[in-house]
């Protein structure tokens, strides 16, 4: 079995790498730093699999998808790696897409890699092209702006330069690094919007962007200390703190934390 790896994310190229080494009926895989890279490698090698992230600059893995179609060469099974929320998993789920979601396991890596292996080259292309318009649609999805109502204007912002959101009263303040916006929002359903952009809720009132989280700490009162790449820090109720397993695509070396 041969395996293109691609995934901007250093730790996530290692961790899955560690997973091939560990499978005996793989017999070479490859490593891309983004989709730019992978199709060099396609364009010189064949593969029986591809583990491929779908939020990468430049070039996104459901880009790559679609440039695959016009190869002449046999085409890999893909196998998504991705944080997207779960109800875009269900979609690709629905439309028999294999996927890993992160954090991920070494466990659930092997399972969906044996899995797509297992397909024919026939199956493979057939897969791509009956999966394209749902690709297309949830790339189309998670490329858009947040637009929000200031001051009588519409602005447009980009949900990824969104640090924290908070609840104050019947609004949220969306802050930035530079700036922020009061809108008239729940936190719920802020939340909802917001969580396929990678944004964790850590508090009944808070928000946080997985990107700019930088350490968390835990606390005697058995609640946790989070702290963002600008030095502000927030509480991380006991309620909430299942959800810190998002904020890394796998964890290494933490002996349950912070689940126990």
């Amino acid at each position: 079995m041969r395996v293109l790896i691609v995934d901007d994310e250093p730790l996530a190229r290692a961790a899955l790498a560690r997973v091939l080494t560990a499978n005996p009926d793989v017999e070479r895989f490859d490593s891309a730093d983004d989709a730019i890279e992978a199709l060099e490698y396609l364009s010189k090698a064949t593969y029986d699999v591809m583990l491929l992230d779908i939020s990468m600059p430049e070039l996104s893995g459901l880009d790559l998808v679609a440039r695959l179609q016009r190869y002449e060469r046999p085409l890999p099974s893909v196998v998504f790696v991705t944080a997207y929320a779960q109800y875009a998993v269900a979609a690709f789920e629905r439309h028999a897409v294999d996927y890993v979601l992160k954090p991920f396991t070494d466990e659930r890596v092997k399972e969906a890699v044996e899995f797509a292996c297992r397909r024919t080259a026939s199956e493979r292309a057939a897969k791509l092209v009956d999966l394209m318009p749902h690709l297309q649609a949830l790339s189309r999805q998670y490329s858009s702006k947040i637009g929000i109502k200031s001051n009588g204007r519409l602005l447009f912002i980009d949900p990824r330069d969104v640090v924290v959101v908070q609840a104050e009263g019947n609004y949220v303040l969306l802050q930035q690094e530079k700036g922020s916006h009061l809108l008239r929002e729940s936190i719920s359903t802020i939340a909802e919007k917001l969580k396929p952009y990678g944004f964790v809720r850590i508090h009944r009132s808070v928000l946080v962007n997985a990107s700019f989280v930088q350490e968390i700490r835990p606390c005697a009162t058995g609640e946790y200390q989070l702290r963002v790449r600008d030095g502000r820090e927030y509480a991380v109720t006991r309620t909430y703190k299942q959800n810190l397993r998002s904020l890394a695509a796998f964890w290494a070396g933490t002996e349950g934390f912070p689940t126990d």
